[in-house]
C-alpha cells in the first residue's frame, strides 16, 4: 500500500460532491472598527484568532474555542480585548499559547498584574498561559500559571526565528516583523491540506455523519500509516452502538477528496515603504484570501506615511504583486464613514492595473 503522502497527492483536484471542512476566517468588526480575525477550524471545534481588538461580536461559545492568539502589537485597538478573553477562560482547565511582537511579555505581564489574584488557589481548574515574544531573529517564550498567580516561570525557552511561528500537522503560522514605527507583525495561515467528506459515498457504504469523521482527519493530517486500522462508530446518544473497522488509507481513497490548502495573510497597521511593502509581499504571496489594511486614501498619502498605515492604493499594490485570489479591506480611517465604495474602488484598480 503506498504512503498516505502518496495517496493524498493522488486525492488532489478530485471533483465530487463533497462535505466541506475547510477553515473558515471572518472579521471580527466592521473596516470602521478594531481590527481582528477569528479563524475556526469545524472539524475540529476550535479556532485561531490574529488580534485582540474588540472582541464584541464573538460569543463566549467562539472565544472558548480559541487556542492560539497571534497580536501583531500592541496598541489598544489591537490588544484591548486580551482581558475579555483571560476573563472567559479563567476558571476553566485550559491552555491558551499567545505570540506578539517585542515588548510583549511586559504587555502581557502589565495586563496580569492589574488584577487580584488571591482567590485562584480555591479554583478547581487551572488555566495556563504561554506567550512566545518575537524579534527579528529570535524567539523568547514564558510560561504563566493560574494557581502561581500568573507570575512568570523562572525558565524561558529561546530559539531562533526565520519566518515561522507556530507549526501544527494540518497548518502553519508565518509572520514578518513590519514598521508601524514599532514592530508589528503580519501573519499568514497556511492549511497544509484540505480533508474533504464525499457524501454520496457515505451513503453507498452506509456510513453515518459523526464524531468519528474528527478522528479520522486527525489521523490523514497527522500522517498516519494507510495500514493502520481506523474503527468507525455509530452513536447514539453519546454512546457507541456499533463499529466496523477499516485499513485508513482505504477508507481515505474511499470518502474523500484532498484539495490544495488554504493560505489566508493577515497585514495591518504598517507604513507603506518600500521595504515594508516588499516584506508584505513575501508574506501573502498567492495566498487565497488577504486581509490588509486600508486606512486612507492615496490623496492622504502624507498622513498615512505620518501615521505609519498603508493607503488604499497601497493596499491594492500588495494584493496584486503578491497574486492573491482575493483581499479584503479593513482598519479604515474613521475621517472616511459613507466612502467605503470610494476605498475599495481605488484598492481593486490598483489592483487590477
Amino acid at each position: 500500500m503506498p504512503h498516505l503522502e502518496e495517496i493524498v497527492n493522488q486525492m488532489l483536484n478530485r471533483r465530487e460532491s463533497i462535505l466541506k471542512c475547510s477553515v473558515q476566517p471572518r472579521l471580527i468588526n466592521s473596516p470602521w472598527a478594531d481590527p481582528g480575525l477569528f479563524i475556526a477550524f469545524p472539524y475540529e471545534g476550535r479556532a485561531i484568532l490574529f488580534d485582540l481588538g474588540d472582541l464584541g461580536n464573538l460569543t463566549a461559545r467562539d472565544l472558548l474555542k480559541v487556542t492560539h492568539v497571534f497580536v501583531t502589537h500592541a496598541h489598544m485597538d489591537h490588544f484591548t480585548g486580551f482581558d475579555q478573553l483571560l476573563r472567559v477562560f479563567l476558571g476553566r482547565e485550559k491552555e491558551i499559547e499567545f505570540f506578539g511582537p517585542e515588548e510583549f511579555f511586559e504587555r502581557v505581564e502589565g495586563k496580569l498584574a492589574g488584577y487580584t489574584w488571591n482567590l485562584v488557589e480555591e479554583y478547581q481548574y487551572q488555566l495556563k498561559l504561554r506567550v512566545t515574544e518575537v524579534h527579528a531573529d529570535k524567539m523568547i517564550k514564558r510560561k504563566y500559571k493560574c494557581r502561581d498567580r500568573f507570575r512568570s516561570e523562572s525558565e524561558e525557552e529561546v530559539q531562533s526565528f526565520s519566518g515561522l511561528l507556530l507549526k501544527e500537522p494540518f497548518f502553519r503560522v508565518e509572520a514578518a516583523v513590519l514598521d508601524h514605527r514599532i514592530p508589528c507583525l503580519g501573519l499568514s495561515f497556511i492549511e497544509s491540506f484540505s480533508v474533504n467528506i464525499i457524501k454520496e459515498r457515505l451513503k453507498e457504504l452506509e456510513l453515518p455523519i459523526g464524531p468519528w469523521l474528527t478522528r479520522f482527519k486527525k489521523a490523514l493530517y497527522a500522517g498516519d500509516n494507510p495500514e493502520n486500522t481506523f474503527v468507525v462508530a455509530w452513536e447514539e446518544e453519546g454512546k457507541v452502538v456499533r463499529e466496523k473497522a477499516f485499513a485508513l488509507g482505504e477508507l481515505a481513497k474511499s470518502i474523500t477528496t484532498i484539495s490544495q490548502g488554504r493560505k489566508i495573510s493577515y497585514i495591518t497597521d504598517i507604513v507603506g515603504s518600500d521595504e515594508n511593502l516588499e516584506k508584505a509581499v513575501a508574506l501573502a504571496m498567492e495566498a487565497d484570501h488577504l486581509f490588509i489594511e486600508a486606512a486612507f486614501l492615496e490623496q492622504d498619502k502624507e498622513t498615512a506615511r505620518r501615521k505609519y498605515h498603508l493607503t488604499a492604493r497601497e493596499a491594492g499594490l500588495v494584493a496584486r504583486r503578491a497574486g492573491v485570489k482575493q483581499f479584503t479591506l479593513l482598519h479604515f480611517s474613521p475621517r472616511y464613514h459613507g466612502q467605503q465604495e470610494e476605498i475599495m474602488k481605488e484598492a481593486m484598480e490598483e489592483y487590477r492595473s
